[in-house]
């Protein structure tokens, strides 16, 4: 991350933001891939991006990249019927003509856009490959591509292919214009597909070889050329997108304002505390997992529930039958209210600590779900929390941050959680020395550490609790094991190693329960 400020895990959140704002759709989750390529699942709810350090040009320029790449995503969710493949002829003809499409819809709403598409473009004409170096019958699809989305191709193809393009792009022009004046979608295109693809004389299902964007030395622009490049797609498209001042797509002003803000807000973020890599502790950085394979969102509203009767002091249960009760009689009956409204709340902060040594493997997924089901309910209680994660990668002993106590749950913190792996043994105390100097400044009232093994050094453990005991943190834990008799010896242990309070747990979905039974004794 030492090229750019932003981390993934902020700009899955903006775009995570800015994608179901725009397609209107709540459900929708975002994530990077190393696959090099924009992709929707619609039936998934999932949105997938290619990362931000693929794009070229400054930081600026990525983002602007990357903002526009959300705002296409979008628009195809809100007016794609489907999505097919780009990797044949067929799927790859349909999405070509059905990107102008959404394009043209989209900005009849976000009228804004239009220096964002220009600039975009601009990015995209100078990714694009040269047809000469395009091998077979692919070359007459990427000069289609290129011809009806930049009005011009690079590079040379033969003149009878470039006839087909032609007449193959005005014939795609004149079912686009249809669709658009009748409200046709995309399964309305997609019957014409064959004729431009025997226009074309295509196989619909050869290979089309994938275009992203490069990075290297062959790939540096200088700013002239950039501008005489805005400056032809603002001609060339002049027709589709109306005319469009090209110094004005260069600047990007109206997305500048929106940049500085977030690059502020990002700053206030780190310099908040000490910077955990700076310490020994480390933050999960890739985006490209899913998450939702660790929510049981049984499991979680189960536990609200719970807790809302907790919290509340009510209780509520239906009966088949019971008598009526007459609450105007009652209450003119006794002069003091029947029932009292009492809310309590956890004022303490906590930090919690996740065992993720090689002995929970098999049960890592349960483990975690429990895990997210417990960080829902602290969150839904308004509870002050942070979590860290241990595990062995190479050989050296890694403390993870999942969420800092300043930042709120959310599902970023589930992606940092999703990717730890269970790997190593169960060295508390040289986790333990590693939080210290962070945990020194905070000073959190409860360090809670949840473990299913024996410490590798029971002595150092013993000396380093003692200095979190000087702080005045109260080191407790919980024992897991896999039923209740290894559970009980498991906190026995931890007992004799100095821990203030030491709960057994046999039973995973015990958790939650044995964690609020600790913070409400404090």
């Amino acid at each position: 991350m030492s090229s750019y400020s932003l981390r993934n895990d902020t700009l899955i959140e903006i775009a995570t933001f800015l994608v179901r704002r725009w397609s209107e759709n709540d459900e929708i989750t975002v994530e990077f891939s190393n696959k090099k390529t924009n992709e929707t699942r619609m039936k998934e709810n999932r949105v997938i991006l290619i990362p931000f350090l693929d794009y070229n040009g400054d930081e600026f320029g990525r983002y602007r990249q990357f903002r526009t790449a959300t705002w296409y995503e979008a628009m195809r969710i809100n007016h794609c019927n489907k999505i097919l493949s780009n990797d044949h002829a067929f799927g790859f003809i349909l999405n070509t003509i059905e990107r102008r499409r959404i394009e043209l819809l989209g900005r009849k709403v976000w009228r804004g856009m239009d220096n964002e598409l220009i600039f975009n473009y601009t990015w995209q004409w100078i990714y694009r490959p040269l047809l000469n170096n395009v091998l077979g019958k692919a070359r007459i699809v990427e000069a289609f591509y290129q011809y009806f989305l930049f009005g011009d191709i690079k590079g040379e193809i033969q003149p009878s292919h470039f006839e087909k393009v032609k007449k193959a792009v005005e014939y795609a022009k004149t079912i686009l214009d249809k669709s658009l004046e009748n409200d046709y979608g995309t399964d309305w295109i997609e019957k014409s597909i064959p004729k431009i693809l025997t226009m074309l004389d295509i196989d619909p299902l050869i290979t089309i070889p994938l275009s992203v964007p490069l990075k290297g030395p062959g790939m540096l622009i200088q700013p002239q050329d950039f501008e005489k490049a805005v400056q032809k797609i603002v001609k060339n498209l002049q027709a589709e997108l109306g005319k469009l001042d090209p110094k004005n797509a260069i600047e990007g002003k109206e997305i500048s304002q929106e940049f500085s803000l977030i690059k502020d807000e990002n700053k206030k973020n780190e310099n908040k505390g000490l910077i955990p890599e700076k310490i020994g502790i480390q933050i999960p950085d890739s985006t490209n997992v899913d998450e939702t394979k660790i929510y049981d969102q049984d499991l979680i509203s189960n536990l609200k529930n719970k807790f809302r009767e907790w919290k509340t002091g009510w209780k509520e249960q239906h009966m088949r039958e019971g008598d009526e009760f007459d609450e105007e009689a009652y209450i003119e009956g006794h002069e003091n209210p029947f029932f009292t409204d009492v809310k309590k709340a956890i004022k303490s902060r906590i930090v919690i600590l996740l065992d993720h040594s090689s002995s929970i493997t098999d049960q890592q997924t349960e483990y975690k779900k429990t895990t997210i089901g417990l960080c829902e309910v602290l969150a839904y209680l308004k509870v002050n929390f942070s979590v860290y994660a241990f595990n062995t990668v190479d050989r050296q002993v890694v403390c993870w941050l999942v969420k800092p106590e300043d930042m709120k749950w959310n599902n970023s913190a589930a992606k940092r959680l999703a990717q730890i792996s269970a790997n190593g043994g169960t060295p508390l105390a040289e986790v333990y020395d590693r939080m210290l100097p962070v945990l020194s400044s905070k000073k959190p009232d409860i360090f809670l550490t949840l473990s299913d093994g024996e410490p590798s050094d029971p002595n150092a453990l013993k000396m380093v609790l003692k200095s979190y005991k000087n702080l005045g943190v109260k080191m407790t834990a919980i024992g897991v094991g896999r039923d209740t008799f290894s559970a009980t010896t498991i906190a026995n242990n931890l007992k004799y190693l100095g821990y203030e309070k030491v709960l057994a747990v046999s039973r995973l979905p015990d958790i939650p329960n044995r964690v609020l039974s600790i913070l409400s004794d404090y």
